[in-house]
């Protein structure tokens, strides 16, 4: 990256604060965030297993999309039950091309009077350009940047939250409602991209430091940067958009059929929904699967992944997983190579790497419904 792209980034409403810790600060979705602080990647990322980690994810995008009928406009780009989404419930979705290809993969909640969504930050400005141009004129698409977004995740991630007098015992999984924390009204859902219990919080720019600080004082509580964010996504088995997802794969092949709503099966409607259709009666040509590596070394997103001597797919993600003490990987592999247990092997540096194909997560959710 040259010194024009580094002067183009946008700082993160915490910026200070993050080299205040000593984070060390790389280019991720046209901000500077924070990689690792100085504990280090392995240390943080076992912190929030064991723990609770705060995350800075303002680099995401936090949409407002209101307007008569807007569950049924929306539901044309996606394959989610919009309509039947009862008030302070989210739903994972994805925002789908006409052939089926995945835009984005989001989080959609249905508030009072509007559906508030957040969106990837690489995608932010695409997905609101798609969502403006193919959504009628009559729904309004607003982003929110005056708000800041953190993640607070981990086991003890509640009982923090409930020592600064939030009230979110009643918040279950995949759930959220406005809270008030030391006079500062926020939103707070529960889901989480760790696999751990964890919180989502939504607040004014102008107070996240404030919260950030107050939450840091916990004992319980450490700053966790990128670097653990994406080994704990892994383990958890959960796909990054830009990686592990893309418009060249579907829900179906990425093994997110889960996200297509029991009516929206039925009923289609959405785009795509002739090839997704097909694709759950008989099935797909490659599958997202997960691999545990033998050894030590860890392989990389590209890396080219074989069934014997035939080339059957390509590493997504890879990477050393601290909780389960060796390197793992996703990838999409030819359905014939994907079942489990099957043995396949992955070139890194010129050798082929023995690999099994396993069930994911590689590690237990712990969310609590």
């Amino acid at each position: 990256m040259t010194e024009a792209d580094h002067s183009e980034l946008k700082m993160l409403p915490l910026d200070a604060l993050h080299r205040e810790l000593g984070a060390k600060m790389v280019p991720f979705s046209g901000f500077e965030m924070p990689i690792q602080y100085e504990d280090g990647i392995i240390a943080e990322h076992l912190w929030t297993r064991s723990r609770a980690g705060l995350f800075d994810v303002s680099h995401m995008g936090q949409l407002e999309v209101r307007g008569k009928d807007a569950a049924k406009a929306l539901e044309a780009h996606m394959p989610g039950d919009f309509i039947g989404l009862k008030e302070g419930r989210l739903r994972y979705s994805m925002l789908l091309d006409d052939n089926g290809g995945i835009l984005d993969d989001l989080m959609v909640t249905r508030r009072a009077d509007h559906f508030y969504i957040v969106v990837n930050g690489a995608m932010k400005k695409a997905d609101i350009a798609h969502l403006t141009r193919h959504l009628p004129a009559s729904i309004e698409v607003k982003e929110r940047a005056d708000l800041a977004l953190l993640a607070l995740q981990g086991p003890k991630a509640a009982a923090v939250l409930e020592r600064l007098g939030a009230e979110v015992g009643l918040i279950t999984f995949m759930r959220g409602s406005e809270v008030r924390v030391r006079g500062v009204e926020m939103w707070i859902s529960r889901s989480g991209y760790t696999g751990e219990d964890g919180f989502e919080i939504s607040l004014p720019v102008k107070n996240a430091a404030g919260l950030a600080r107050l939450l840091l004082k916990d004992k319980d509580v450490k700053p966790v940067g990128l670097g653990a964010r994406d080994s704990l996504r892994m383990e958890a088995g959960l796909p990054l958009y830009g990686h592990d997802l893309s418009r060249m794969s579907t829900p179906i092949e990425a093994g997110l059929t889960f996200a297509v709503s029991k009516r929206r099966k039925m009923e289609g409607g959405f785009a795509g929904f002739a090839r997704i259709d097909r694709q759950i009666k008989e099935g797909t040509k490659v599958r997202r699967v997960g691999l545990k590596i033998d050894g030590r070394l860890p392989a990389r997103e590209g890396a080219g992944v074989f069934a014997g001597e035939r080339k059957t797919g390509v590493l997504t993600s890879g990477g050393h997983a601290p909780s389960v003490g060796g390197p793992i990987a996703m990838a999409f592999v030819a359905s014939e190579d994907a079942g489990d247990g099957t043995k396949l092997q992955v070139e890194v540096r010129g050798k082929l790497l023995d690999a099994t194909v396993v069930p994911m997560p590689f590690v237990p959710h712990n969310y609590v419904r």
